[in-house]
């Protein structure tokens, strides 16, 4: 039966910790339709190998009820009328409206919410009625979702209230070292909390140049000036370009109702198998999806990015979260997003950096070339030439992209580490960058080895000092979350499955070195594991450059030269947006989703500015230099990072913890 004319009767529903125990990871919604249904691995927003491909299979019946067949070997367990049955591999087992599904026994736990009666008509409809059904169907599924996470948020919220309520609490077993501030909890501390609030609110030159995402959980002072995807994309959208690795459908629309009213937009993704399947079927009629080639293997399309064209210009937001719920929600992410109007007409040939950047970047997608009307633009052709419209000489930062291939010649120090090597050796720095220390943050970390650590060192400590002499190989340090850290997260040992490196990569010998704690407890995030991706070159609270991306540590997201480096060897398609410090002519500050955005932060016009980067903690008098604008960035960590401890060990997802965690759970969980 074709996806289109399915009646969907259905909806199985992750469940909130307080209704069935603790749940060692995250499911998506996962719709059921008339006929043969499959729930697996990739349902999962976290990577849980117990969970097969074909878990289950579910067969709908004329009674209303469902039949599973549990078809990977490992036991479900089927909760219904207050009994709890085991439910081998190859047995079957009926649920109905109400019954509980536990994937993995003691985790993943879902109910099945059956539709209402006059929702499931007969697939021979007419095609008016067939579509005032699927609208039906998919405003309960948004409802069923939005009333989920609310629940979810509501249990979340009164954990950590009841948790760090109480003075001078330790986690139990810990060392004196190990304790957990009041601040690093949820920021109950009025002296952590004045020592936050003297920062006082971020004062960007630009609109939006850099800010920390929401973290649903957390005291209300650790959201000043961080932003929710409602805050990104709003206003009269004309286009809307979504690029990403994981996309939650469902999640997204009910996230962002007003992308429904959007007429074009294209989301270039990641996926495959049953996730693209889901996708398909989820999506609105007018949706494009796309998942850009892989010429080579084991490559993936990872950019988390998009593009909004309005009336008025575009806007561009590059950042880290993946389109799903626990990513917007429970972790240390970044976004920067930044606004430009559409050139003059006597302008179209002008070209700068950053524009040659991004075109450069688009055209290597190959997305399928669409056709659409624009207000007082007309009939255009949506390909990576038609983004070169827009005006982006007031942008402060650089595209740093990867394109999977075997790159030579020129193109060699177009992408990965040789493009930000290729950028920074442009570029003069105060000489108290001379070799000073570089941080590795990121989420998941490679298959490594010393020579290839030394050609990345090697391409981030590129540039010159203001005498003119190389600023020479700065000391890498990687900020990577404990053990401890993630046990004492807000989401417990779930949250380590978004940081999934293996042991095999993480016990290196030559990497202790390089090991250096998560701390965040100035942006009251130490407890937010970070799905956040960050590199960058500092001394002290100032910052000689910065970047925020969606690349991890590894080879493929970088690139590795090869052929006595005459080839650079890329997997995966990554994009982030590099900080410089800059001399830059004071323009108006533009905006597309307000008439009126010409206001300069009380700079006069056509005023030569330079600017200079520096943390959140900096405490320098910016009165002694009028001609220079400090830009404050929310770098989440700290700087300087404290080095590991001699107990400290480092996050591996597929070690066996069995001291508990907040929930009281133990990693994995059916151990």
């Amino acid at each position: 039966m074709a996806s289109a004319s399915r009646v969907r009767v259905g909806t199985l529903v992750p469940l909130a910790k307080d209704n069935a125990g603790s749940s060692n990871g995250y499911v998506s919604t996962i719709p059921i339709f008339e006929g043969s249904n499959v729930v697996g691995r990739n349902h999962l927003v976290v990577a849980d190998k117990r969970i097969s491909r074909k878990h289950l299979s579910l067969q709908t019946s004329a009674d209303g009820s469902i039949e599973v067949v549990v078809e990977g070997p490992n036991p479900i367990i089927v909760r219904s009328k207050g009994q709890r049955r085991k439910v081998c591999a190859q047995e079957k087992a009926k649920i109905a409206h109400d019954d509980v599904l536990e994937l993995i026994p003691g985790d993943y736990f879902m109910k099945y919410v059956d539709m209402a009666d006059d929702h499931k008509s007969s697939v021979q409809m007419d095609s008016c009625s067939l579509k005032k059904g699927k609208r039906h169907s998919e405003e309960d599924s948004a409802a069923v979702k939005r009333n989920r996470q609310i629940m979810e948020d509501e249990a979340l919220a009164r954990t950590l209230q009841e948790t760090f309520t109480e003075e001078n609490t330790t986690v139990c077993g810990m060392t004196s070292g190990q304790k957990i501030s009041q601040l690093d909890s949820a920021g109950s501390s009025g002296k952590n909390s004045e020592k936050m609030h003297s920062v006082g609110p971020l004062k960007d030159m630009l609109p939006l140049t850099f800010r920390l995402m929401r973290v649903q959980g957390l005291p209300s002072w650790t959201s000043t000036s961080s932003v929710t995807i409602q805050d990104v994309i709003q206003g009269e959208v004309l286009l809307a370009v979504l690029s990403n690795y994981m996309v939650d459908m469902d999640w997204l629309l009910s996230a962002c109702p007003s992308l429904r009213k959007v007429p074009h937009v294209l989301v270039l993704h990641g996926q495959d198998g049953a996730s693209v399947e889901l996708m398909k079927k989820l999506k609105p009629a007018n949706w494009i999806l796309h998942r850009p080639p892989l010429p080579i293997s084991f490559g993936t399309h990872h950019s988390k990015a998009m593009l909004l064209v309005y009336p008025r210009g575009i806007r561009i937001v590059v950042h880290t979260a993946n389109l799903i719920h626990v990513d917007w929600s429970y972790k240390s992410q970044g976004l920067w997003m930044q606004d430009f109007p559409w050139k003059d007409t006597k302008d179209l040939n002008r070209k700068n950096p950053f524009e040659n950047d991004l075109v450069d970047y688009l055209s290597a997608l190959k997305w399928p070339e669409f056709r659409v009307n624009l207000p007082e633009v007309g009939d255009v052709n949506i390909n990576a030439a038609f983004f070169r419209k827009f005006d982006y000489s007031n942008s402060m930062v650089r595209l740093i992209g990867s394109v999977p291939g075997y790159h030579v010649g020129p193109n060699i120090r177009k992408w990965g580490h040789m493009k930000l090597r290729n950028v920074l050796e442009e570029c003069m720095f105060d000489r108290q960058f001379c070799k000073s220390p570089l941080i590795y943050q990121f989420s998941s970390l490679g298959s490594l080895d010393e020579k290839w650590m030394s050609e990345f060192a090697c391409s981030l400590s590129a540039g010159k000092s203001d005498d003119g002499s190389q600023l020479g190989i700065g000391k890498p340090l990687i900020v990577w979350p404990t053990v401890e850290d993630v046990r004492c997260s807000i989401e417990g040992y779930a949250a380590g499955s978004c940081i999934p490196s293996p042991q095999k990569n993480v016990e290196k010998v030559f990497l202790k070195k390089y090991w250096s704690r998560w701390k965040a407890d100035h942006v009251g995030r130490c407890r937010a594991m970070p799905h956040i991706k960050t590199f960058t070159r500092y001394n002290g609270q100032n910052i000689a450059w910065f970047l925020l991306t969606s690349s991890n540590l590894s080879k493929a997201a970088w690139g590795a030269l090869q052929k006595n480096n005459a080839q650079l060897m890329i997997r995966s398609y990554e994009l982030g947006v590099l900080f410089l410090p800059q001399t830059l002519q004071s323009v108006p500050q533009f905006s597309c989703t307000e008439k009126n955005s010409s206001s300069r932060d009380g700079l006069a016009l056509g005023k030569t500015i330079n600017t200079k980067l520096v943390t959140l903690c900096w405490k320098g008098d910016e009165e002694k230099e009028p001609s220079t604008k400090t830009i404050r960035l929310p770098v989440p960590y700290q700087l300087p990072p404290q080095p590991y401890g001699t107990e400290d060990v480092p996050w591996s997802w597929d070690r066996r913890y069995t001291k508990k965690d907040v929930y009281g759970s133990v990693w994995p969980g059916h151990g």
